[in-house]
């Protein structure tokens, strides 16, 4: 079962473009956690240390995300994909919007930081219910032999979201001087979610309902409990999803976070060389990860995933004596390189991951197996990172830390099966082997 061509045309576009701008208030936070957020929130600490605890108020939104992912996913299973999709795009935008208006520590001292830290949370509270349901959406709707490509949209709104996030940030950062950028510049992108949102809402609300949850609700089937039916019945098919997770996460998080912080800081190059290069990277990807997941519906989920794994595993090496150039092309080769081999694992992690859960409990189990491994993967990345280079003094133990996690979702791609020809319609949630 699956919804007309049409109609599934116009979920995947609302899909790409509510997470693009999920995405973009997401992105919009780690950009400018690394380059204003210790200065404005954190001023009594030194310049390292300021940033430590910026990235920290950032880590707060991936332990909010699998919170978000088991509320949102127990409503998404339960009263359905698009009521809770509206839901989390305006706890997002609203969240956003409140951090550009936010007073710095010189205003309201300690209290600054902590508001910053409450609004992050729900920024990821509402990034955690979102990914599970713009995924379905798209992956319900579609032809099923094209479930790779057309779940591989939302996921573009990464990219996407980046590019607006970054290419906003860049854009004031060269056209203000470096004090107009951090008393009022980093503000303006903030405020422009809370129109944009608007945009999102309206396209959103002219979706129909996936008609694989609907038939769920026609025959009375819906979980009552969807987390604890995911805990017992599907324990693999969480573990297979949160360890694929995390070596991917970990690598994006160094290939475009942690290189702002290595660029400006040990190398001492201005912010815009870094947020530049990563720019051109994440346009490519606009165009790369759909491209990923239509090969994986040719040649399979996890061929495709695994070959993503072992390219970045292997450029992470060149990544950094890439940067140490201080050359901008070849710092734009180490970033746009990175992000193919990331493209390649992103573009089929999205159907691999909903693939693994029976209709009933799709979006708790997804939901949840995706977002726990954002706390261990993205959240503590950049600071593991940062860490690592500070106490060894290079950049070979960052490397060895991508590749040590970048194994673990080798682990977790080998213990799970193919997911491609699964029939998503006939399967159910008293079949756990299949996981």
């Amino acid at each position: 079962m699956s919804g007309s061509p049409q109609q599934t045309r116009r979920v995947i576009l609302a899909s790409l473009i509510g997470t693009s701008l999920e995405w973009y208030d997401f992105f919009l936070y780690t950009t400018a956690a690394t380059l204003v957020f210790g200065k404005l929130f954190f001023p009594t600490f030194d310049p390292l240390n300021a940033t430590l605890l910026a990235l920290t108020t950032n880590a707060v939104a991936f332990v909010a995300r699998p919170l978000g992912g088991i509320v949102f996913g127990h409503f998404g299973d339960r009263a359905g994909r698009k009521t809770v999709l509206v839901v989390t795009l305006l706890l997002m935008g609203i969240s956003t919007f409140l951090i550009g208006v936010l007073p710095g520590y010189d205003s309201v001292g300690v209290l600054a930081p902590v508001m910053l830290a409450l609004l992050r949370f729900v920024q990821g509270l509402g990034l955690g219910g979102e990914w599970g349901g713009a995924v379905l959406m798209s992956l319900e709707h579609g032809d099923p032999r094209r479930r790779g490509f057309n779940a591989s949209w939302p996921q573009v709104g990464v990219p996407a979201g980046y590019v607006l996030a970054t290419g906003t940030l860049a854009i004031l950062s060269f056209t203000l001087s470096d004090a107009a950028f951090l008393s009022w510049g980093w503000r303006v992108p903030f405020l422009l979610s809370g129109v944009l949102v608007f945009v999102g809402l309206w396209v959103r609300l002219k979706v129909t309902e996936s008609p694989l949850f609907e038939r769920v609700e026609q025959q009375g089937a819906k979980a009552r409990m969807p987390l604890v039916e995911v805990l017992r019945t599907h324990p693999r098919a969480l573990l297979s999803a949160f360890t694929a997770r995390i070596g991917v996460d970990v690598a994006f998080y160094t290939f475009t976070a942690y290189i702002l912080v290595y660029l400006t800081g040990p190398l001492g190059l201005d912010r815009s060389v870094g947020l530049n290069a990563v720019l051109i990277g994440s346009a490519l990807q606009l165009a790369l990860i759909p491209l990923f997941g239509a090969l994986s519906d040719r040649y399979g989920r996890r061929p495709v995933y695994l070959a993503g794994v072992v390219a970045a595993a292997v450029w992470v090496f060149a990544f950094f004596p890439l940067l140490e150039t201080r050359s901008f092309p070849l710092i734009a080769l180490a970033a746009v390189l990175a992000l193919v081999a990331h493209a390649a694992m992103y573009g089929p992690q999205a159907a691999f991951i909903a693939e693994l859960f029976s209709t009933r409990l799709r979006y708790s189990g997804a939901s949840m197996g995706y977002q726990v491994a954002g706390i261990v993967g993205g959240a503590l990345a950049p600071i593991i990172a940062i860490k690592l280079f500070d106490a060894f003094g290079t950049t070979l133990a960052v490397s060895l830390y991508v590749v040590a996690a970048l194994a673990v979702t080798a682990v977790g791609l080998a213990i799970a099966p193919e997911t491609r020809d699964l029939d998503l319609a006939g399967e159910h949630d008293s079949q756990p082997q299949r996981a």
